[in-house]
């Protein structure tokens, strides 16, 4: 049974920085294609940035330049570095893992993620 712990949340102001972790365990991680999403009050739960298990990487246009996922496949750990925080980027954090295609998985289509953590709060004030 995977499973998925999301950390690093965070009250910050504006302009500043996070990292958010998401160790996982209990599958191969590096073959999953891994994804952080983000559901702020009253809103849907949308897709932020995505790593497939070929390596690549994408992003939604609301974080492009400012976030950046990366993967420690020696610790099993999902990371997404967030800089310039703005205060809509306020919202639960989740990270979530897939064993689909390469391209399926550059979609951020959440509904082919089958596991998920808990998630990490992140506010940003301003």
């Amino acid at each position: 049974q995977a499973q998925l712990v999301e950390s690093g949340g965070d009250s910050v102001q504006a302009g500043g920085s996070l990292r958010l972790s998401c160790a996982v365990s209990g599958y191969t991680y590096s073959s999953y294609c891994m994804g952080w999403f983000r559901q702020a009050p009253g809103k849907e739960r949308e897709g932020v940035a995505g790593f497939g298990s070929g390596g690549s990487t994408r992003y939604a246009d609301s974080v492009k330049g400012r976030f950046t996922i990366s993967k420690d496949n020696a610790k099993n750990t999902l990371y997404l570095q967030m800089n310039t925080l703005k205060p809509e980027d306020t919202a639960m954090y989740y990270c979530a893992a897939s064993r689909i295609s390469e391209a399926a998985c550059m979609t951020l289509f959440q509904s082919w993620f089958d596991y998920w953590g808990q998630g990490t709060q992140v506010t940003v004030s301003s």
